[in-house]
């Protein structure tokens, strides 16, 4: 749920350079300070600082990446770090009481394992994305569409269970009778990439932003709109949190801010 800020230092948070205008998290206890709501306009700034640990799917390392330069120049004192695998992944070491700050998942079947522990604030959308199949630059194999994946000759490597790409790229095979036998389950979709780039493979289904983000080394084939599922990506601040306020700032960020916009600019979708 949005709501406004209930105290003075969050609203000083959302006019800093990381441009904390929009919506985002909400704790579900009083304790806890709430995000900031579009348009509000606070009369004073503060910079952000302190150590924050962000966990983020690997999907997001490129767009996360390049929002750190940003934030960084605006607040120098902030020691920003980022853990980036697969959504299922840093679940387990957040369940196992690694020292995050931040989750930012790629499904929120990964985050609601969290929300359910209680280990996570209550986890707001910041973006959206689509599938896409990568193959070998210049396509050799010829493959048009996801029916092709399934053709003797064609190498395939898929996420893992539990990796958000690969179960929605199952799902998405199941639902159009599609049987691939992949040569490996990866751990995240970087990994995937490495085998097609590689030569290992000659396709994989990753997301669209992968794909923009690999360049010239892979040749992306659409997957049509009538197939694709509904991919959105969850952020929250994690309860044991010792930096609730540059966390907070950083979720706020990711819906409607410095973050947000890198994310704009690496081709994901708006949480709408």
């Amino acid at each position: 749920m949005r709501s406004r800020p209930t105290t003075v230092l969050l609203a000083a948070l959302a006019a800093s350079s990381l441009a904390l205008a929009g919506c985002g998290s909400s704790s579900p206890t009083a304790s806890s300070t709430t995000s900031t709501t579009a348009g509000s306009s606070p009369s004073t700034a503060a910079p952000i600082t302190g150590s924050l640990d962000v966990f983020a799917a690997a999907s997001l390392t490129g767009a996360f990446n390049s929002a750190k330069t940003t934030l960084a120049r605006a607040n120098p004192g902030l020691n920003l770090t980022y853990n980036f695998a697969g959504s299922n992944t840093l679940v387990t070491q957040i369940q196992q009481g690694a020292p995050a700050d931040v989750f930012a998942s790629a499904d929120t079947k990964n985050m609601d394992k969290l929300v359910a522990a209680g280990l996570v604030d209550t986890p707001v959308t910041f973006a959206r994305n689509k599938l896409e199949i990568a193959v070998a630059p210049g396509n050799p194999k010829h493959i048009t569409g996801l029916a092709d994946l399934a053709k003797p000759g064609v190498t395939v490597v898929l996420e893992a269970p539990g990796v958000p790409a690969g179960d929605y790229a199952r799902a998405v095979l199941a639902s159009q009778h599609i049987t691939v036998r992949p040569k490996s389950l990866e751990t995240d979709v970087k990994s995937a990439l490495v085998k097609v780039t590689s030569g290992e493979a000659d396709a994989t289904v990753v997301y669209v932003t992968d794909v923009a983000a690999a360049g010239s080394a892979v040749t992306g084939v659409a997957v049509p709109d009538s197939l694709q599922p509904t991919i959105t990506y969850p952020i929250a601040v994690v309860k044991a949190t010792k930096n609730h306020a540059a966390a907070q700032a950083f979720v706020d960020s990711a819906v409607s801010g410095a973050v947000q916009k890198a994310l704009e600019a690496a081709g994901f979708l708006p949480p709408q």
